[in-house]
């Protein structure tokens, strides 16, 4: 099984040839409307989702094991989730390839680019340092989160408050460590903790 670290790492790589997909067929002679909309909604959908799983079950973990930098990354990273999901959002709201559609769809990329690099840069860097158990433990999680939640439908898209995602992740964690004697990793107390 994956750890989760190679499964963020998967999903970074497809989102990159999904973005690139969509630059080939709007370079393309002539534009397939439809082509572009099935290459979008999956691309958008994987995205919320994406952001969904990583708050679930990844920056949790982070801010219990990472280093002094792991909540100023993962304030950092909600935000950009934030930005991720308006470019999604806002996209949604305009006829497929228009004019405002990829300017929507453009923000979205640089936003989900500037997460990605950041992610694979600090977080992901900084997540080397836990257990191959806990990662292994997390990559499973993070792998059924997807067969759960193969769509977006009850899935929590919306924005989220970086600080009060911190604070509650945070308290929750205090919570766990005063039950420590449990033997527990202390990775399934989040579940079902998508605000």
């Amino acid at each position: 099984m994956p750890d989760i670290i190679e499964l963020i790492f998967e999903d970074h790589v497809w989102f990159r040839q999904q973005f690139a997909t969509l630059d080939e067929l709007k370079a393309g002679r002539r534009l397939d409307i439809a082509a572009v909309e099935s290459v979008w909604v999956s691309l958008a959908e994987r995205l919320d989702l994406h952001a969904s799983a990583e708050e679930e079950i990844f920056y949790p973990q982070l801010l219990r094991v990472g280093d002094d930098d792991a909540e100023a990354e993962t304030l950092d990273a909600i935000g950009d989730h934030n930005d991720i999901r308006d470019g999604v959002s806002d996209a949604a709201e305009w006829p497929v390839a228009s004019e405002k559609w990829w300017a929507a769809v453009a923000r979205t990329r640089v936003a989900n680019d500037e997460h990605m690099a950041e992610e694979e840069r600090e977080g992901l860097a900084d997540f080397r340092t836990a257990s191959k158990e806990l990662r292994v433990s997390l990559g499973r999680r993070f792998a059924e989160f997807f067969v759960v939640h193969p769509s977006t439908s009850g899935v929590d898209t919306s924005d989220k408050d970086p600080e009060k995602y911190v604070r509650d992740v945070e308290q929750e964690l205090d919570e766990d460590e005063g039950s420590a004697d449990s033997g527990s990793l202390h990775i399934g107390s989040l579940k079902g903790q998508v605000q």
